[in-house]
């Protein structure tokens, strides 16, 4: 008997689970289980153990998706992890063994004008609200772009220092979705970092919210991530061909 093929969903900061509302139904449509996970935020280690703790509760082999931060928690929760056959960054962050995300962000700079990051909650770190939408997500319609706003979740500040281990990048097959309009992590740095990994790559004109504006783009490069790495047998019995 063949396994359940699944499909584990980590976002990013300033965001949650929903962010990846459309893409789950089209990878339903396509036979696979899907789960995303709801991440903390507070940490590395934190996010990497509700992460792993999904991945534990899979049937079958796994492809491993972030988003954003959620790049670098899928490349720390996949170390170890049997199932997880292949990884996933959508517009995401892929550290190197010890690099950090503010080193990364670094390689290019800043974009004129002020900074849309607010710091008044001390220890975390949120997008100012009536920035949101031009800087995450301007390619989003607007009105769902404000709720995005309204929901999102900080990020602990600490986490742009803190240096991850070997990354599972270095041991499985990736796949990178490029933004070539992001606002928040640079395309430059978005496709040194898929050049470094040797990720099969596409472009997509998305802002860093193209897993919400280019959800079937994002959802078709992870069934071809699945495909190349679970097989076209498998693949065909778990569709029913």
């Amino acid at each position: 008997m063949l396994k359940q093929l699944n499909v584990v969903l980590v976002h990013g900061a300033w965001a949650d689970g929903s962010s990846w509302s459309g893409v789950v139904p089209r990878l339903r449509d396509r036979g696979y289980q899907v789960t995303a996970a709801q991440i903390p935020l507070t940490s590395l280690a934190d996010d990497v153990a509700v992460t792993r703790r999904i991945l534990s509760l899979q049937k079958g082999p796994t492809v491993l998706v972030g988003h954003s931060y959620g790049g670098m928690v899928i490349s720390a929760a996949a170390v170890g992890a049997p199932m997880v056959t292949s990884l996933v960054y959508v517009s995401a962050f892929a550290p190197d063994d010890g690099e950090t995300l503010g080193e990364l962000n670094a390689r290019v700079a800043p974009p004129p004008g002020p900074s849309p990051l607010r710091f008044g909650d001390p220890g975390f770190v949120w997008i100012d609200a009536e920035a949101f939408p031009q800087v995450f997500a301007h390619d989003v319609d607007l009105v769902r772009a404000q709720v995005m706003a309204a929901v999102q979740k900080p990020i602990a500040a600490k986490i742009f220092g803190e240096r991850p281990g070997k990354p599972a990048w270095k041991s499985l097959p990736s796949w990178y979705l490029v933004s070539e309009n992001d606002r928040m992590i640079s395309p430059q740095t978005q496709l040194f970092m898929s050049s470094r990994m040797r990720a099969t790559t596409v472009n997509v004109p998305g802002s860093h919210a193209a897993l919400v504006s280019h959800a079937a783009e994002t959802a078709q490069l992870i069934v071809d991530a699945a495909s190349a790495t679970l097989g076209d047998v498998v693949m065909k019995a778990a569709l029913g061909a």
